[in-house]
């Protein structure tokens, strides 16, 4: 199944795959402490940032899409501290993705969140959460390509 996803995030879902389902949420939880903070241009104007209204917590992302040929996507979110679950998965996205080509980052089967095997350990909310970061990514990249 992560044949489909491009290496550095097929090599994440690989990682979840391997746990048992109760560890799955703590390999969750340690891709929470890795998120990258926002860089100075975006937290001084969060309106530069589009929310995630279907997360539980305040989830923020934007994206620049690069100028070169291949178009590399580069991923910035804004999680508070005490939203791990949410930190983690955008975490996971941020590693998964970031600097990919733009079309490379389209090509993501949306159902990605499925794949890590969390549906049991995280709510049925948290999962629709994690798919709604996804879908914001791809529609945004695909703003950026017409633009």
């Amino acid at each position: 199944m992560a044949a489909s996803l491009p290496p550095s995030l097929a090599e994440i879902v690989e990682d979840f795959q391997a746990l048992e389902e109760r560890e799955r949420l703590e390999l969750l939880l340690e891709f929470s402490e890795s998120l990258p903070e926002l860089p100075e241009r975006f937290r001084e104007h969060p309106e530069l940032l589009e929310q995630v209204v279907e997360c539980q917590s305040p989830l923020f992302l934007t994206l620049e899409v690069g100028a070169e040929a291949d178009r590399p996507v580069r991923l910035y979110f804004s999680a508070p501290p005490e939203a791990p679950t949410t930190r983690g998965f955008a975490s996971v996205l941020h590693e998964g993705l970031d600097g990919l080509p733009a079309e490379t980052v389209l090509s993501v089967p949306d159902d990605m969140p499925e794949q890590l095997g969390l549906t049991r350990a995280v709510t049925p909310l948290r999962m629709r959460g994690m798919t709604a970061m996804l879908g914001r990514i791809k529609r945004q990249v695909a703003r950026a390509l017409e633009a």
